[in-house]
């Protein structure tokens, strides 16, 4: 009986730090994921998502120390996957590149086919790894532009409106990014032209 009287203690103490954080939390956190995501229903489900990870961490008796910084986190997380899905939605449904009869090319076009055998599935793999290791070594604010740009298809002008972030400055970000993923992707790009 006193085991079942302290575990529901502990769950009212828990219940009661939870509302705490989101009561505090719930407004900024929200202005920083809209600052961001340019779906409002995008932005809501990350919002949700973030609290409910919230909740599972107390459940799991992980409590959250410096619950502020670790809902931010999170947050920052959740919207890297949201443009990281949209990526690659996005990637094959829009043209890379266009031959030289007027075909054009898609991104799933000039990677190796997973069905041409596990040659072809690794290199695959292994390209896509590349690519994604270097959009993750770029500044937050670098990445955020490039993706929202090159892949979900934003404007400059649509950027500049939804972050308050010049048009100016989101271009110098975007360049200093592709600057880097040539730099970064030069190595690979040339191992795979020799193969």
């Amino acid at each position: 009986m006193d085991e079942a009287l302290r575990r529901q203690w502990l769950m009212a103490q828990q219940d009661q730090r939870i509302s705490e954080a989101i009561n505090r939390e719930h407004a900024r956190l929200r202005n920083f994921i809209r600052k961001r995501v340019a779906d409002q229903g995008d932005a809501e489900d990350i919002l949700q998502d973030v609290f409910y990870e919230l909740v599972e961490a107390y459940r799991m008796m992980k409590p959250v120390e410096q619950v502020t910084a670790w809902l931010f986190r999170v947050a920052r997380n959740r919207i890297t996957d949201l443009f990281r899905r949209k990526k690659r939605e996005a990637s094959r449904n829009e043209p890379t590149g266009v031959t030289d009869d007027g075909e054009v090319l898609q991104l799933d076009d000039l990677l190796p086919s997973p069905d041409a055998g596990p040659e072809a599935a690794y290199a695959r793999r292994v390209l896509s790894e590349e690519l994604d290791a270097a959009l993750d070594e770029l500044p937050d604010e670098q990445r955020e532009v490039f993706v929202a740009h090159e892949l979900m298809g934003y404007s400059f002008k649509e950027l500049a409106a939804q972050t308050g972030v010049s048009v100016n400055t989101l271009l110098s970000r975007k360049h200093n990014a592709i600057l880097h993923l040539r730099e970064r992707l030069q190595a690979i790009y040339d191992e795979f032209r020799k193969a």
